[in-house]
Parts: C-alpha cells; structure tokens; sequence
C-alpha cells in the first residue's frame, strides 16, 4: 500500500510546496520513495509514496502512459492483475513497469472510467486526462482503502489521510455533525469525516472532476437478493462454492515480491484465513497474535492450538495496559479520529511488531462478520424478526441465551439500559437494527455528559435520519430480510468508518504494513450476498456456511466456538488503570477545552461515581471515557479549532 496525494485546480497553478508537503505527510505510508508531478499548465498535481510490495525496482509513481496523456497514482493491491495484463497486452497494450496498479493505465484506455469494474482488490487512486482535461478519483468497492478530499484556496484536494490536507494548507476544525452522529449513534454517514470541510469518497463510488463540473458516480453495491429471490442451491453446493471463492481470494492475496504473514486470533475468521494460506505455501506461514493478561479477552491458547494444526510460526505480542497507555496518542494521531475502545492502541503495536519482525504483508480476517453475519446483533435481528413474523415460541429465552452467551458486546454491541428516541428507525425501516438499538443506549449514557450548548444546536435534527438520508434506502433495503437490511446498513457506515480504518489500514499503515482482506473479495461477497439467511446464521448459529466451508482447515475448538469481538480490556475509567491518571488530568486540564462538547462537570461527575455503577454498565461508561479522552487528544495532536 502507499499514500497518494492530488491536486487540481480549474482557474490556476498549484502549489509545488503545498503537494510535497502533503506528499511528505504520508512518508508512513510509502517510506520506499517519494514523488511528484506537475502538469504542464501547472494546473494538476500528484503525489505518491510508496510501499514497495511488487516489481520493487521499477514500479515507482506517478505512472504515465506512453504518450504522457495519463497519469495516475494508486494506493492499493490488485489482484488477478496477472491475468488482466496478458489480455490487454493480446489488444496491443504495451507495459513499461511489472507493476499491478500499471494496469488502471491501459484499463482507462480501454474503458474510461468504467475500468473500476475491472479492478479487483483494495484501492484508491487519482488518475489525470490530459486529453480530455478530466480528472477521475476511484475508491474500491468495500472502502478499505482511505481517500479523503476537500476544497480550499480554490483548489481541489485529495489524499489518503487527513493529515495531508492538512499539510497543503486546509485548516483542521471540528464537523460538529459528525461529532453529534457519533455520540448520539455511534456511527456516522460513510461520506463524512471528523474535520469540517473535509469527505470521503465513497466506498463503490468514482469522483470525475473537470473545470465545468463535478459528478460522483456509485458504480457497485451489495445488491442483497429480494426475499424469495435468494440463489437456490443445496447445502453441499452452497459450502463447495463458497470453499472455493475464499480459497481463491487468500491464493490472490499471497501474491508479492515481500514475505506475507498472517494475523491470527482465535477466531474462525484468522484460523480459515491462515489455513487456507498455509496450504498455498511451500514454507510455514508466520502468524502474530494478541495476548491480553485478562482471561475473557485473550485467544493466545485457541490461537497457538490453531498455528500447530496448520505447522505456522506463532508471534505473539503480550499487550498490557501500560502498553496500551503508552501507544494510544500515536493511534489516535494516526487514526484521525477518537475511538472508544482501546483495541485500535493493541491492533497499532501489534503492526509495529510485524514490521519489526521483517514483514510489510498480513492477511486479516477483517469483513468477515458483515459478509457472513458474524455479530451477536445480527442474531438478535434474526430472533426478533422469527417472532414477528411467526410468533415463535421460546424467543425470550433464546435472547437471554444470546444475552449470556456474549457478555463482553453487553452495552456495545449489544443493548444494554435505556436509549434514546428510535422511533424514526421503526418508521422508515419497519423494526429497529439491535446493533442501533445497542448504539442508541450509548448515545443515552453520551447525553450525559454532553455540554447544554451543543446539545441545544442539534436539537431539532435526527442523527438516524441523517444518515439514512445518504443512503439508498429504497433501492437496497426494500423487500430484503431484516437481517440484511440490518447488515448493509452497518457494512456502509461502520465497516468503512471503523472496522476497516480504525482497525485496519491506518493501524497497519502506521508502520508501513500492508493488510489484504480475503474476506472482501468482491466476487466471494456477491456469491453470499445472493444466498439466503439461513445459510448464515442457523438458530444461534453464526457464520453457518463459512463455518462449514473452512471446517477442513480448522480446529475443533474453532469450529465450534462462538463470535468473540476483537476488544480491548476496559480499563480507563478503572482508578487502578495506567490510562486512569491520564484521564484524570486531562478532565481537570486545559485540553478539554479544544474539545467543545462535553460538560466538565458532568463529567467529572460519571468518573466520581464509578463505583456505584453497576456492572452491566461499565463497559459502555468505560467507552465513553475513552471517546472523551481520545477526542482530547485529537484536538491536541492536530491543532484543532
């Protein structure tokens, strides 16, 4: 993976200073080289740099057509591109570099912006016409890979991280709508960022810019089947074809010029990931690991029985609290936003212990849980809407089963307490997601503590409807299972915004780490998008299908253990907690003042009755210290106004 940096402007030059400061920005990112172009009108510019994974000598950017017309740069991996390249090549295209992002180069030529549809991995990239006067800016399918853009000082601007935007000259000033959908829903608009004036490109979409114009174009969705469209097929061929799809998706993803390595937990998702690799590999695949001192939240022993069975080399990386205290400013820095658990700190050391143990390549398990639904939530979605629609017998206690079973999501991921207003989800949508339900409860608690004034600013708007109002609600959630309804939404707003940033690239790009996701491989998640539910949960069976398809290459106790979230132990609000002393003088100190949110007192007010909080609510009171907190540091680290 790389960073990557564009310019545009349509009336004057831009700033050569301005892109190699925003360039130089990124060196985490591609620390192997750093490079610019400028057009000849000194209109355009682009930037890269580069994190060398294949044709490593001669695969530097910006890239150029023959001609010079084109030129792109490109953050991410290609897959198949092998197969690509020898069918442009038999139309005449001739390739000057080894490397797989050449190929958006001669697709471009071939199909315009519709190339993307031939693009098959994790990306993003800027791409100049010079012919046509025409810049085209592309984000893969899933949103794993980051791009961000902004206007200012009359230029257009584009980058893989904030920060870079910031460097070429936009100032770093709190989106208080996006601060109030995340507290008040705990999930934001998929297009969205924590910085006034700054968005996202859309996941699926493609942005083309000229002098005139501005037009964004959505060109893939997950399209989950109608309710009684589903794909028919048999158990036995619903398991061999989606066997076959992961297979092939981890056989992609192991192609590189670098060793790759894998991360494995105790999860079904890692554990078929690596063993499906260890298979495509002539030596034994090295596997790291997270090892928390608290039994509830530690995987090592499932995660060590899981690399004997498939012959790995287990790294494991012991994190306490006093690790997690000491790395979480330079997350939340390269996070560009606050988090509220401090599983995005361990997931930061973690990287940086891969890097040095000589590796820039891991395959993750990441989207597994929105492709195959993996979350406790999802089944309480599937419980709920049995008994509605049947009035099925013994539902309570299956949801107090359900309940028991996944006491670490209590308060999180799971509801817990009371909630705010959800009546204009049930109004729209006909039920209410539990994973929003279990969001609208921490809003409840994030209430609060949140200054009169800002609360005060929001009322009158919904931060549900907000977001339901950039979607296409009646395009991709009409006639479809509440279940899948309630999968798309989280795929387009938490996937992107969290699981596959907070959690993915920029903890991994922190220390110039490239993760590959098996998992979203567009043609694997089509396959299953089209399959009915039953083939993924069955009663209070999660991942039923996958769980079937990787049995070969599991162990038993993975095979039959249930869904455990990747979280941190809750500590910060903990007086005994190393993260507490840190909490305690940022509340009473100067830096909450850049953070104009929050009541001080009422805050202080939560902390001084922990002890009497009961234990069912910790874990939400706990993850809302560390918003607070991280939201601190956020407006320290970036100078925010």
């Amino acid at each position: 993976m790389c960073g990557i940096v564009g310019l545009f402007s349509a009336q004057r030059s831009v700033s050569a200073d301005a892109l190699q400061r925003a360039t130089r920005a990124l060196h985490h990112r591609g620390p192997d080289a750093s490079r610019e172009w400028l057009s000849a009108s000194g209109r355009v510019g682009l930037g890269h740099a580069r994190l060398s994974i294949i044709d490593l000598e001669h695969g530097h950017q910006p890239l150029s057509s023959r001609d010079g017309q084109l030129q792109v740069v490109v953050n991410g991996e290609f897959y198949d591109f092998e197969r690509i390249r020898s069918d442009l090549e038999g139309r005449g295209h001739r390739f000057r570099t080894g490397s797989d992002s050449e190929i958006v180069l001669h697709l471009y030529e071939e199909y315009g912006a519709q190339c993307v549809q031939h693009l098959r991995g994790e990306f993003a990239f800027v791409l100049w016409d010079e012919r046509r006067q025409l810049l085209l800016a592309a984000r893969d399918r899933f949103g794993i890979k980051p791009l961000f853009y902004a206007d200012f000082a009359g230029v257009l601007g584009l980058a893989s991280e904030v920060k870079a935007l910031l460097a070429a000259g936009m100032t770093a000033r709190w989106d208080h709508q996006t601060f109030a959908q995340s507290t008040l829903l705990t999930a934001f608009a998929p297009d969205r960022s924590w910085f006034e004036g700054i968005q996202q490109l859309l996941p699926g979409h493609y942005l083309l810019v000229t002098a005139r114009e501005r037009r964004l174009v959505r060109y893939w969705d997950f399209d989950y089947a109608r309710e009684g469209g589903e794909r028919v097929l048999s158990e036995g061929e619903c398991v061999e074809q989606v066997h076959a799809a992961l297979d092939e998706a981890v056989r992609l993803r192991l192609r590189a010029d670098v060793p790759v390595g894998c991360y494995l937990s105790g999860g079904i998702d890692s554990c078929a990931v690596i063993g499906l690799a260890a298979r495509h590999s002539s030596k034994p695949v090295r596997a790291f690991n997270i090892s928390f001192a608290e039994p509830e939240y530690d995987e090592q022993a499932i995660a060590r029985e899981m690399a004997e069975r498939c012959n790995a080399e287990l790294v494991s990386v012991p994190i306490t609290q006093a690790n997690l205290a000491e790395g979480l400013a330079d997350a939340v820095w390269h996070a560009e936003q606050p988090f509220p658990n401090a599983h995005a700190a361990a997931k930061f050391l973690l990287s940086r212990a891969v890097r040095e143990h000589g590796y820039r390549v891991v395959l993750t398990g990441e989207g597994s849980d929105e492709v195959f639904a993996g979350y406790p939530h999802f089944r309480r979605d599937l419980l709920l809407a049995e008994a509605r629609g049947q009035g099925a017998e013994g539902t309570q206690a299956r949801l107090e089963a359900l309940d028991r079973g996944n006491a670490v999501s209590r308060g999180l991921l799971m509801p817990e307490g009371q909630t705010l207003s959800v009546a204009h989800l049930q109004g729209v949508l006909g039920f209410v997601p539990a994973w929003m339900e279990a969001f609208a409860s921490v809003g409840f608690k994030y209430q609060s503590i949140l200054a009169p004034e800002f609360l005060a600013s929001q009322r009158g708007r919904n931060a549900h409807l907000d977001v339901l109002d950039g979607l296409d609600v009646r395009g991709q959630l009409h006639a479809r299972p509440p279940v899948h309804q309630s999968m798309y939404l989280w795929s387009k707003t938490m996937l992107p915004n969290y699981i596959l940033s907070l959690l993915g690239d920029r903890m991994e790009m922190a220390h110039s780490v490239e993760g590959r996701l098996p998992f979203l491989d567009h043609p694997l998640v089509e396959l299953v998008c089209s399959l009915p539910m039953s083939f993924k949960i069955r009663g209070l069976t999660e991942k039923y299908v996958l769980r079937e398809a990787a049995r070969p290459v599991l162990t038993r106790t993975v095979y039959e253990r249930q869904k455990h979230p990747f979280l941190a132990p809750p500590s910060v609000a903990a007086p005994e907690s190393p993260l507490h002393e840190l909490l305690q003088t940022t509340l009473r100190g100067r830096a909450l003042d850049r953070v104009p949110f929050f009541d001080r007192q009422r805050l202080l007010a939560v902390l001084d009755g922990w002890p009497q909080t009961p234990a069912a609510a910790r874990p939400a009171v706990d993850a809302l210290f560390l918003q607070v907190l991280t939201s601190c540091i956020v407006a320290e680290r970036f100078g925010m106004s």
